[in-house]
């Protein structure tokens, strides 16, 4: 409830500063992510030595871009991401896991609207597809699931900047927990568990972004 709230602010927001803009020049564009993830995870306290991950595929989204003038703009979209982390759990297991999101990201650009910005925003990111890859002594198992009740919905925080010719640097805080405290699953025994119960792992995200396309770009008073 908390998650939508605040996305429901900052969408009013950003469309009130628009209807507020007297020359308003509106596109649509599509970008593709190419981003290196990784994780400050802890289990019941103890840091849990991670690795960095690059997810070259499957990342990508579309944006209607309302720029108030030449200097600053809005955005509001979609986005499909694949997000996660890798960590050692001992010296001879290693995780690999994450989350295929549908994401709505709302934000502000400031700069050059036709030349180089500065962008920032707020996301928020449902769940669909859950995948985990355990290594134990270089044996793998594997499994994924659609629509996981162990992670729940993510919001993150972005910041980048936009060249000219579209290519950006963006980075991204996702300042909700990747699992669920509260999810249980049985322990083999009749009985429960609860594995990530004293599991935190926020998500880290930079990316290099290609703006691939410019569409319905049109002026209007």
């Amino acid at each position: 409830m908390k998650s939508l709230f605040t996305f429901i602010a900052m969408t009013v927001l950003c469309v009130w500063s628009i209807l507020q803009a007297q020359d308003k020049s509106t596109y649509v564009t599509t970008y593709i992510d190419f981003p290196f993830t990784w994780s400050n995870a802890t289990d019941n306290g103890v840091d849990l030595n991670g690795v960095v991950r690059f997810t070259p595929f499957f990342n990508f989204g579309n944006n209607l871009n309302i720029d108030f003038s030449e200097k600053a703009g809005f955005y509001v979209g979609w986005s499909i991401h694949n997000t996660g982390f890798i960590y050692d759990v001992d010296a001879n297991t290693r995780k690999k896991v994450r989350n295929y999101y549908l994401g709505i990201p709302v934000g502000l650009k400031l700069g050059n609207m036709r030349g180089s910005f500065l962008y920032t925003g707020y996301e928020i990111e449902f769940p669909f597809n859950y995948k985990e890859k355990t290594i134990i002594n270089e044996q793998k198992s594997k499994f994924s699931t659609w629509f996981s009740s162990r992670t729940g919905i993510q919001q993150s925080f972005t910041v980048g900047v936009q060249s000219p010719n579209g290519a950006s640097l963006k980075f991204k805080y996702y300042f909700t927990n990747f699992y669920k405290p509260s999810y249980t699953e049985s322990n083999g025994s009749g009985g429960t568990v609860k594995p990530y119960e004293d599991f935190n792992a926020n998500v880290f995200w930079l990316s290099l972004t290609f703006e691939i396309f410019r569409g319905l770009d049109f002026v209007y008073d």
